[in-house]
């Protein structure tokens, strides 16, 4: 194992947590939207929304947290490797793929609630 191979997460990562960063700020929005109109009108069907929105958004945090922490790991791999302590680089590399995975299967389940929410919606609107 290379220094070159933890070095090739750095671009993996940095574009995963933009796409994380992005999703956060989208449901934020839509969460304060909600918030909004749930002021002007108690719909029951809002605070569903916004109830299922809170859980995607715990979800993105924690994405990003082992999104992170596999770029910790990844660059305390290099570090290591760099000056000459293979096992341990290769050991702290494989924890940072491990947190990268479990960032990968949150984010697997943060889509699927969105969708099943977004088929929701759709059956609401078509159904009528």
């Amino acid at each position: 194992m290379t220094l070159t191979t933890p070095a090739l997460l750095f671009s993996a990562l940095s574009l995963l947590l933009l796409a994380y960063t992005n999703r956060f700020l989208v449901i934020a929005q839509l969460i304060r939207d909600l918030h909004t109109k749930k002021i002007n009108n108690n719909d029951i069907i809002i605070t569903g929304q916004i109830q299922n929105l809170r859980k995607r958004i715990n979800l993105i945090k924690n994405m990003q947290f082992l999104g992170i922490t596999s770029l910790f790991f990844s660059v305390f791999s290099m570090m290591l490797l760099f000056i000459n302590q293979l096992f341990l680089g290769k050991i702290l590399f494989g924890i940072g793929l491990v947190f990268l995975l479990s960032s990968l299967f949150l984010s697997m389940l943060e889509i699927r609630i969105s969708v099943r929410a977004l088929n929701l919606e759709l059956n609401e609107c078509y159904n009528n």
